[in-house]
């Protein structure tokens, strides 16, 4: 079928009421989770034949979310789809308020290829739990994790319900020349900025997952042992094809030395140098990526790793030390595994680097100290991060998960993202049994002291 003809039987079927239903909606994500659990072994073979992701870390960091995902919607489609009453003031006595939330309608889901699984489908169940349809375009990068989606979605679901469109550039652009009634995308600031122009032009509603350089505040207090070990695990986790992952470290300057050391330590014991097929470590999505992050690795900067191997797609991770702002890899987001370390002695002045820049993803802080932290946290504007930790944020669905600024636009998981694919209706609800004179003509400057004494 024609992108058009498919828009158009989601949007048909849409509006015959069907997809409202909570237990149709439950059906169809209980379905989801059979499809899925079902073809686990062809979900593993396909994301380890793009860019050699491991079964562990697959369903660590793909499905284990889709089926928290589907499992919380499932538990909270009731809930969070009734009516919530609401006071109404004596200014419309005697009468009833209350907000109804409803399905958007047709929806396009425009999947990231760094986690393939996890950022098309979670988005895409999230969309169905509100009640609306999808069509949802994965990146055709990792081609494999694409193809495997366009089957299971394609051959289990009607496509006038939740359908998969494969393909590049000139499919994503007649996608996004329809008039959707939302559209959400994850990938590049660059793209995102395409989606965002598109969707103007139809008055679409979008939410935008972008990316930027999150910093990692490192304090003199903290603990060098266990911060380390926990910023190697974030940093180079899915080879640093991510996200929200530490982007680079400003660490006090008192601790330099004794930090950088603990890094590199972590990183031996947990790490091969030269392992290309690694349980915990993966290829380069592809060459062009490779050459890119090549391109970063100033060789009198580099303080541990920097192997590399161009057949493999291999970069090993990689402790870039004598860093300054004005280094080309502080320009933009790595999205690889290179790790930027810059010292500051002036906690004040970093926090001004950082804030004159654009506003970043994530940002995460480590300290002892609750006042250092709190300082961090009112002060830089980012969209989501942890204190003593990093990425884990992501794995608690009550805390919303977005952007702010140049890093993305609307948030999601758990209520959140039902609550970005669903409109608020707001109802005001009267009796016919009164209906008091003094909104009606002939005005008096009675009626007007009145109303002021109510209203003031």
């Amino acid at each position: 079928m024609e992108i058009q003809e498919i828009l158009a039987s989601q949007k048909a079927f849409f509006n015959s009421n069907a997809t409202k239903s909570i237990d149709f909606r439950i059906a169809q994500l209980t379905k989801i989770k059979k499809v899925l659990k079902d073809n686990e072994a062809l979900l593993y073979k396909a994301i380890y034949d793009d860019f050699g992701k491991s079964e562990f870390e697959t369903y660590l960091t793909e499905l284990s979310l889709l089926y928290h995902e589907i499992n919380n919607s499932i538990d909270n489609i009731e809930k969070w789809s009734k009516r919530k009453k609401v006071s109404t003031g004596f200014v419309n006595f005697p009468a009833k308020s209350y907000i109804i939330p409803e399905p958007l309608g047709s929806t396009l889901i425009i999947g990231a290829w760094n986690y393939p699984y996890q950022l098309s489908l979670v988005p895409a169940i999230t969309s169905l739990a509100a009640g609306n349809t999808v069509i949802l375009k994965p990146s055709e990068l990792p081609a494999r994790t694409s193809a495997v989606m366009a089957k299971l979605i394609n051959e289990n679901f009607a496509s006038e319900y939740f359908c998969v469109v494969e393909g590049g550039i000139e499919e994503t652009t007649e996608l996004l020349n329809q008039k959707f009634d939302k559209i959400f995308f994850t990938g590049s600031t660059t793209v995102g900025k395409i989606v965002y122009q598109a969707a103007a032009k139809h008055l679409t509603p979008v939410t935008l997952e972008l990316g930027g350089k999150s910093p990692t505040f490192v304090l003199a207090d903290t603990d060098i042992k266990m911060t380390a070990k926990r910023i190697v695990w974030a940093k180079f986790l899915n080879a640093g094809q991510t996200c929200i992952a530490p982007d680079y470290i400003l660490v006090d300057k008192a601790i330099e030395s004794r930090f950088l050391q603990a890094l590199k330590e972590e990183i031996k014991a947990n790490y091969k140098e030269k392992d290309v097929k690694a349980e915990n470590y993966l290829q380069i999505i592809n060459s062009k990526n490779f050459d890119r992050l090549i391109k970063l690795l100033d060789s009198n900067k580099i303080y541990h790793g920097g192997t590399t191997n161009e057949v493999e797609r291999f970069i090993s991770p990689t402790i870039m030390h004598n860093i300054t702002f004005e280094d080309e890899v502080m320009e933009d987001e790595i999205f690889g595994p290179l790790l930027p370390v810059l010292s500051f002695t002036n906690l004040d002045e970093a926090i001004k680097k950082v804030k004159s820049r654009p506003k970043p993803l994530s940002c995460y802080i480590y300290t002892k100290s609750s006042k250092s932290a709190d300082k961090l946290l009112s002060e830089i504007s980012f969209g989501g991060g942890a204190v003593n930790d990093s990425l884990m944020h992501l794995s608690n669905s009550k805390l919303p998960f977005g952007g702010v600024g140049g890093s993305g636009i609307g948030n999601y998981h758990g209520k959140a993202g039902f609550d970005s694919f669903t409109h608020f209706k707001s109802i005001l609800d009267k009796s016919f049994l009164l209906e008091p004179s003094i909104k009606y003509a002939p005005y008096s400057d009675m009626k007007k002291k009145i109303i002021k004494w109510f209203l003031e």
